[in-house]
């Protein structure tokens, strides 16, 4: 496992894009559909970690693989949904986990380093909107320009770290560490006419505890036009 992560910093470092640090994200949006419940999860749990300082990330949970020896406690059913969503538009014969989305535009097995590092560069080179995201008094002020009318703006609120110490199922006796952790993703609603989508996402003042990541999409599934992430509050 140490050499796995060992190879996994050397290939991302030398594939991604050299400004893609820290805070220099590329702007591409990385779904990792993942289960604490799925014992080939965790290596890909690993490697959203390395990627949340080059990429947008978000670890998203599903049901799928919940059973009564173990039940994810970040699963929902909204992403459950979701996922079943991609599998639907990208004609899979069904889901699995894990699973990578790049921007929407491509999939593949989650813990598949070197396609993630290919992809994301790729995505990285793409002309995009660059959403510009300001924590407000109430929620989150989104300012989008030239977007194409009729594309979906979505916000989904994720905890910016968490470890579950697993005590049944596949993965039991071992802890395992999330990054970007999804708990709700809100239809903050659709660009108009002129391509300029500026609102603000009303949110309880417990979000700002939260990271907030913005995209823009082609319906609720298709290809990712642009996307940001403003960090919790307290870390601005």
């Amino acid at each position: 496992m140490k050499h796995w992560r060992a190879n996994c910093v050397l290939l991302l470092a030398a594939v991604l894009p050299a400004g893609a640090a820290g805070a220099d994200k590329a702007p591409v949006l990385v779904e990792l559909f993942t289960s604490e419940s799925s014992a080939a999860c965790p290596p890909a749990d690993q490697l959203l970690a390395k990627l949340d300082a080059t990429a947008i990330v978000l670890g998203e949970h599903v049901t799928t693989w919940d059973s009564a020896l173990w039940r994810d406690r970040f699963a929902t059913e909204d992403v459950t949904k979701r996922q079943q969503a991609y599998a639907d538009r990208f004609r899979l014969d069904g889901v699995f986990a894990p699973q990578m989305v790049i921007d929407g535009a491509v999939q593949f097995s989650g813990a598949d380093a070197p396609r993630a590092a290919v992809e994301i560069r790729k995505a990285a080179k793409r002309v995009k909107v660059v959403p510009r995201l300001l924590w407000a008094d109430g929620g989150v002020q989104v300012e989008i320009d030239g977007a194409h009318v009729g594309d979906r703006v979505f916000l989904a609120l994720a905890d910016d770290s968490a470890t579950t110490q697993v005590t049944g199922g596949a993965n039991k006796g071992h802890p395992l560490h999330h990054v970007a952790v999804c708990r709700q993703i809100i239809g903050a609603g659709l660009v108009p006419l002129g391509g300029a989508f500026y609102q603000l996402v009303k949110l309880p003042p417990a979000a700002r505890n939260q990271r907030a990541i913005v995209w823009v999409q082609v319906g609720d599934v298709g290809v990712v036009a642009g996307a940001a992430m403003i960090p919790p509050a307290d870390q601005q």
